[in-house]
């Protein structure tokens, strides 16, 4: 089985994630989060949207010591490509395979709309379909999508080539904008709009389609 979708108690994107890789023609297994071991042959996991343990102290928070996340936390650290969409990149953070925190949104408000994000970086299997400075829309659900980093860890980032996307306007106070960035070995994403909501035209495009599409090389 090449691609793993998590699953907590709370998890709600995961059926959706699900769908968005059988339009590229790959079958994917949903996780249940006490699980302790990935399934042998993954090649790509997948950590979807939702509100893992209903957001309590902060999101992610608690899902990070889930059982199954010992196994991500290895596979990652050896190489394993990991994708985490909105709750995802929280629980990404909380584990600490993305430096930086998420904070509520500046306006203290949940927030659900359509946003148009920049292409910031392609040197990396996720984004290496589009070109840098393309806009694309995508849409966003999130009450703590507002991306904080230090200073010094902020100027790695850049170094680096690890910011991979920024909103064209700041809808929820982010740092510089920033949408979704990378480790410094390009194996683990982390982004707060949801790609596996922009999938097909009738959903209003499929530039979310054409990021997961990226991951067709290694599945």
């Amino acid at each position: 089985m090449g691609v793993a979708i998590l699953q907590f108690l709370g998890t709600n994107c995961e059926y959706d994630m699900e769908y968005a890789f059988s339009l590229l023609g790959v079958k994917s297994q949903i996780i249940w989060h006490q699980e302790r071991a990935l399934p042998k042959h993954t090649k790509l996991v997948v950590i979807p949207g939702g509100f893992s343990y209903g957001d309590y102290l902060r999101s992610g928070a608690i899902a990070r010591f889930s059982p199954i996340m010992h196994s991500v936390i290895d596979f990652a650290n050896n190489g394993g490509y990991v994708l985490g969409v909105c709750n995802g990149f929280q629980i990404l953070l909380e584990s600490g395979l993305l430096p930086g925190a998420m904070k509520h949104n500046e306006n203290l408000h949940f927030i659900s709309k359509n946003v148009d994000l920049e292409i910031v970086d392609t040197h990396n299997i996720f984004l290496k379909n589009f070109c840098t400075k393309a806009i694309i829309n995508i849409p966003i659900a999130h009450a703590e999508g507002n991306y904080y980093i230090h200073k010094e860890g902020l100027e790695q980032l850049k170094e680096n080539g690890q910011i991979l996307l920024k909103y064209t306007q700041n809808i929820n106070g982010s740092l510089e904008n920033i949408a979704g960035i990378c480790n410094k070995n390009k194996n683990v994403f982390g982004l707060m709009p949801h790609p596996e909501r922009a999938v097909e035209e009738v959903l209003g495009g499929t530039a979310g389609l054409k990021m997961l599409e990226g991951f067709l090389e290694i599945l």
